[in-house]
């Protein structure tokens, strides 16, 4: 059982993929601009378009990628050693155990239109993880990284060890068979009732039932619906977070440095937002384009234009008070900035 409060220790693991699979993505005349957040968008919308061009060519090979991931115990069993033995060496966990009930809950089972159990795996996981620092993101990906590495008390659902075991891999049973199919599994980023889906569902509503104190969601405010219901945050983790644990929702919207700058803290989907925690009873905060933040970008992109160092040397981006990066809070229900 998680507590509140308890200490723990965290280790960055590097995510291949531009963003959640399953959050659909805004790409219409969205330019793509390197190490922005339009990157986080465009990425996995070219690798599809470059996947279909693939397949045409190259079927086998294509569905052989598909399959489970190759020596997936391996990978799950070591990366829980490696969690236990030097990023949590407090945790006391029983590694063969967890993959025995991962495995039970997968083999024998429909890869197709099946919402998996994994219960018995996370009962088996008696996690915890601190107050104060839970940081949920959707289609940010790229600057979630960056921020992170920079504040690094922030905790995200990859620091978990749900999250580090199972990260990039994809699995799927057959029902005929015992085992793994390590041939083809459907394309899960469309289903919602894929084995890969159903336990980060499970993961991500843990990790919301958790969350306590002060949280952060960081959401990108150059594409429109930076606030969706259909997205692994708008869907799941927001409905799990508890108004009783958590003292106040700091909302922190950023768009890309050229923009284009289509919705904060007053405009578009995230209003929307601040409406659904008023009514459950939230306090919180909304910031737009946040210093850190935009400096963060800024050291991406020096190039840009709104990058300007000021004459004085600071290393503070210069930004215009026309600009559209200028920042802007919005503070509600007697919240703190």
């Amino acid at each position: 059982m998680q507590t509140r409060g308890q200490p723990c220790f965290r280790l960055k693991i590097p995510w291949r993929l531009e963003k959640r699979p399953w959050e659909e993505a805004s790409v219409a005349a969205v330019p793509l601009q390197q190490g922005g957040l339009q990157a986080d968008v465009m990425s996995s919308f070219q690798t599809s378009v470059f996947g279909f061009f693939i397949s045409q060519l190259c079927i086998g090979p294509l569905r052989a990628q598909l399959g489970t991931t190759a020596n997936i115990k391996p990978i799950v069993v070591g990366r829980c050693y490696n969690y236990i033995t030097l990023v949590n060496p407090g945790l006391r966990i029983d590694c063969e155990e967890i993959w025995t009930r991962f495995e039970e809950s997968v083999v024998l089972q429909s890869p197709f239109n099946t919402t998996l159990d994994y219960h018995q795996m996370f009962h088996a996981i008696p996690q915890t993880w601190p107050c104060n620092r839970c940081l949920f993101w959707s289609k940010t990906r790229s600057l979630m990284h960056s921020y992170t590495a920079v504040e690094r008390h922030f905790w995200t659902l990859e620091d978990t060890l749900v999250g580090f075991m199972f990260n990039d891999l994809v699995w799927c049973g057959q029902e005929k068979h015992s085992g793994f199919d390590f041939s083809s599994c459907p394309p899960w980023a469309a289903s919602r009732r894929h084995p890969v889906y159903s336990l980060w569902r499970q993961a991500s509503q843990n990790f919301a039932e958790m969350a306590c104190g002060n949280i952060t969601v960081l959401l990108n405010g150059s594409i429109s619906n930076a606030f969706n219901r259909k997205s692994m945050f708008g869907s799941v983790e927001l409905d799990g977070l508890d108004p009783c644990r958590v003292d106040y929702v700091n909302i922190r919207v950023v768009t890309n440095l050229q923009g284009p700058f289509r919705e904060s803290c007053s405009k578009g989907s995230i209003a929307d937002l601040i409406q659904i925690l008023r009514s459950r009873g939230f306090r919180w905060t909304c910031t737009h384009n946040d210093e850190a933040l935009v400096t963060l970008q800024c050291v991406q992109n020096p190039e840009q234009s709104s990058c300007r160092r000021c004459a004085s040397g600071s290393t503070r981006p210069h930004v215009g008070l026309n600009h559209p990066q200028i920042r802007v809070a919005v503070k509600t229900e007697g919240g703190p900035i």
